[in-house]
């Protein structure tokens, strides 16, 4: 649909805020794919670089898959959050959850938002289990730029289907 996009079958390069149809933008920023982690820390610190902390959220990759204008394999959605397929797996099974509300990072979040914070891991548990990933899995939520935000609307990743390392990162 759009080359620029570097599409995987129904899946969406993950990438910090593409307004409009930037798709320049948008294909320097995909990644090649091979999961290198120096890739994925220079796309945070790129995405960090970009961003005012005064000014309000404005409108992520993420918004555009919530309303549906960017297509991404969505595994999941209710009024609240929305979770889909990473355009960029690090195992055999990883998805992201999001919420619908533009949270732009979890040291954003105060006591209003502990509803829908409980609401995002309940449903990562509950698509965890229907992915089959019953021996365990990993939750990630990147925060800012020295943990490797790239995009800056709150997201879960979960990943599984392997053995996880330790330390993580």
């Amino acid at each position: 649909m759009f080359p620029a996009l570097r599409m995987f079958p129904g899946r969406l390069c993950g990438v910090p805020g593409v307004i409009g149809h930037n798709w320049a933008r948008l294909e320097n920023l995909c990644s090649s794919g091979n999961g290198d982690p120096s890739e994925e820390v220079q796309r945070a610190q790129r995405a960090a670089a970009g961003r005012s902390i005064s000014s309000p959220v404005p409108p992520t990759i993420f918004t555009r898959i919530i309303n549906k204008s960017l297509p991404a394999e969505i595994i999941y959605e209710d009024d609240k959050c929305l979770a889909f397929r990473d355009v960029n797996p690090q195992a055999p099974v990883h998805f992201l959850v999001i919420p619908r509300s533009p949270i732009p990072q979890i040291s954003h979040v105060n006591t209003g938002d502990t509803e829908l914070l409980g609401h995002l891991l309940v449903t990562a548990s509950v698509l965890a289990k229907k992915e089959g990933l019953s021996e365990g899995y990993r939750l990630v939520i990147n925060d800012g730029k020295h943990g490797s935000q790239s995009v800056y609307h709150l997201h879960i990743h979960v990943i599984g289907g392997r053995q996880m390392g330790w330390p993580p990162g």
